[in-house]
């Protein structure tokens, strides 16, 4: 069985000339992590004046790849190379660049908002028809001219009622007149008040504007927006020609800033720095070569054994978890870190995850043609025509579920919910071992007698995977604490040999008594009374392993409550660990009977042959593969979860992330 990678802890002692150069190569390498992040520095790294000017490089780039609306999503930092003063020299001309852009441009905005303005209140005002002063001059009257927001105006009109009129002097009502009586001036400058209303200044002859007034604002208007095109336009025509050297720069100081970044919580004296930090074994002669090419020499390199860490033996850190597998089976490792992380040197499951994980999917999702739906899914995630994320990892996944769920259809024949196509070959492969009938195996409701003893016999085969499942998990936890020399753990408690062989008796003599009907001999008790013993009532057994006193460390009383306790939770958690898996009969069950709902659906409505027949068998198996795919996974990751990684997770380690490279587009 194959345990997690073997990891070293290396230390470097860097001189300062070289040591951009080496955190580039651990960025790029994506296989280091730092064992600690100090925050002692040297003095005068912390009043770099590069350090300084880097960071306000970096940010002002990225200011221009948004101003631009450049797309930076390729930029691959692993190409890209530490900031020369070339390149410093290239990003203050963007920069120049950039500023003068954005100078004529707010200028221009400025100049084009203001003509807006000025053609705006023109049109207001062109409703104005009379001299203003023969209006104002009115006795009984009282009368404003104003702006106002638009969106206010009917709220106004609302709020003042019959006690004044408001009038909109042009089509967007930004301009309005208010005129009310003598007596409800005060109530009318309170109300416009309220709305925002701002009074103007009117010409006391003024009268309207003069067309060529209008004809020359619009002019105005029309040059003013044509500079903005202008200006948009080459804005994109900037964008283009220096979209290469902007992602380049990005990518540079991007790469240069993260460096300093590390630098800056490393240990260091004045000429040299430390750097120490976790590497897969395997890896640690390449390092050690490529290192010492990478600065001519001019670098110590020391390699631990996690055994010969201080920290390590004195439980202060965990060496940090990596496990390493192809494609196939790397892709099923989330499920294991989602968990929780396996302790370094210990069984590594995900090989029985994914193998677990692929039989319990396609009992339970039996159907060749929604199979074949998850295959050449997982197919074109894979060859990234579907392109999801993240998600895209998970390609090897649903290509394992579409050919376990294919098989099972096979079996069932069941394609795309119709139980008659694949007929043929059911009566193909029974023929060859005896008399041909349709399908293989029965899930499908039938009042054949038959169809009940093949559904009892699907709960069957559940029943014993789920003991495979849990033997397994005991098995590994068996192994995970003899490597660990947790011997009491070893021997005693509910996951112990104790428990095991109490859970592998018990099934062995229902098997004996079902199968081939012995009778419960007094040996049979014996085993079962002491392993039940030992798995309940171990905790003082395991203290006398450990060394530890007084063996009954609460009393004798409180000893025995706790394993009465304990030999309940023995034989209830047992029971229900393997009863559990019922349930993926169940949900086979349970699949088939959707599919002949929807099959049935269908030859109501015309059959396959129909429009309606045929949308009804769509929208149905659509339903079927996300609806009930959803729901079979969270099933069998449940029994996973609870069932086998239950047996040997009790205490997590910490997983492995090395240092990478990060592009925050």
């Amino acid at each position: 069985m194959a345990r997690t990678t073997r990891m070293n802890l290396i230390e470097l002692m860097v001189l300062k000339q070289d040591i951009n150069s080496v955190i580039e190569y651990l960025g790029k390498k994506g296989s280091f992590q730092f064992q600690t992040t100090s925050e002692k520095k040297a003095a005068e790294e912390n009043s770099d004046d590069y350090l300084n000017l880097d960071i306000q490089f970096y940010e002002k780039l990225l200011k221009i790849k948004t101003f631009f609306g450049i797309e930076t999503s390729s930029i691959d930092l692993n190409k890209c190379s530490v900031v020369t003063e070339d390149d410093r020299d290239e990003a203050a001309n963007i920069i120049l660049s950039y500023e003068d852009f954005q100078n004529r441009q707010n200028v221009a905005k400025i100049e084009l908002d203001k003509v807006k303005d000025a053609h705006k209140e023109a049109l207001a005002f062109s409703n104005l028809k009379v001299p203003y002063s023969d209006l104002e001059h009115l006795s009984f009257l009282t009368m404003k001219i104003g702006k106002i927001q638009p969106s206010n105006f009917e709220d106004l009109v609302d709020a003042v009622g019959s006690n004044a009129i408001i009038i909109a002097l042009g089509d967007d009502k930004s301009h309005i007149m208010a005129c009310t009586s003598k007596k409800g001036r005060f109530a009318l400058d309170t109300e416009l008040k309220n709305f925002g209303f701002v009074e103007m200044e009117v010409p006391k002859d003024f009268k309207g504007v003069p067309d060529d007034v209008l004809e020359s604002l619009e002019k105005q208007k029309f040059e003013a927006e044509r500079t903005m095109d202008e200006l948009e336009e080459e804005k994109k025509n900037f964008a283009q020609t220096h979209k290469a050297v902007i992602e380049k720069l990005l990518g540079s100081f991007t790469l240069t800033v993260q460096i300093n970044e590390v630098k800056s919580k490393l240990e260091s004296t004045e000429l040299v720095y430390r750097i120490t930090g976790w590497i897969p074994s395997s890896e640690s002669d390449s390092y050690m070569t490529e290192l010492d090419s990478a600065t001519e020499g001019r670098i110590a390199f020391r390699k631990y054994e996690p055994f010969e860490v201080p920290s390590v033996l004195a439980g202060k850190e965990q060496v940090p978890v990596k496990l390493t597998h192809g494609k196939l089976v790397s892709s099923f490792e989330r499920m294991i870190f989602s968990y929780g992380s396996p302790l370094y040197g210990t069984i590594d499951p995900t090989p029985f995850v994914a193998l677990f994980f692929t039989i319990l999917f396609g009992i339970m999702f039996g159907d060749l043609g929604q199979g074949l739906v998850f295959l050449i899914l997982g197919i074109l995630m894979a060859c990234k025509v579907i392109k999801v994320g993240g998600w895209n990892k998970f390609a090897p996944v649903f290509m394992c579920i579409g050919v376990s769920s294919s098989i099972m259809g096979l079996l069932t024949g069941e394609f795309f919910s119709d139980e008659t196509l694949l007929e043929p070959f059911s009566l193909w492969v029974t023929g060859l071992f005896g008399e041909p009938h349709a399908p293989i195996v029965k899930m499908m409701p039938s009042s054949d007698p038959s169809s009940v003893k093949a559904m009892f016999t699907v709960f069957g085969v559940a029943v014993a995977i789920g003991f495979l499942i849990n033997s397994i998990g005991l098995v590994i936890n068996l192994i995970n604490n003899i490597i660990r020399k947790k011997w009491a753990e070893v021997f005693f408690g509910k996951n112990g040999l104790a428990g095991t062989i109490f859970f592998w008796y018990v099934v062995a003599l229902v098997i004996r008594i079902i199968v081939f009907k012995h009778s419960i001999a007094a040996y049979d008790w014996v085993i079962i009374g002491v392993s039940l013993f030992f798995a309940s009532f171990g905790e003082p057994f395991e203290r006398i392993i450990e060394g530890k006193r007084p063996v009954l460390e609460n009393g004798l009383l409180t000893a025995l409550i706790s394993g009465i306790v304990e030999l309940i939770e023995v034989v209830s958690g047992y029971l229900s660990n393997t009863v559990s898996f019922v349930r993926v009969g169940a949900f086979a069950l349970g699949h088939a009977v959707l599919d002949f709902l929807f099959f049935t659906l269908t030859d109501m409505v015309g059959g396959f042959g129909s429009p309606q027949g045929l949308l009804v068998a769509i929208l149905g198996n659509a339903l079927i593969v996300v609806l009930e795919g959803m729901i079979v996974t969270i099933q069998v990751i449940r029994l996973q979860y609870y069932e086998f990684f239950s047996k040997f997770f009790h205490e997590t380690g910490r997983e492995f992330i090395p240092f990478t490279f990060s592009c925050e587009n």
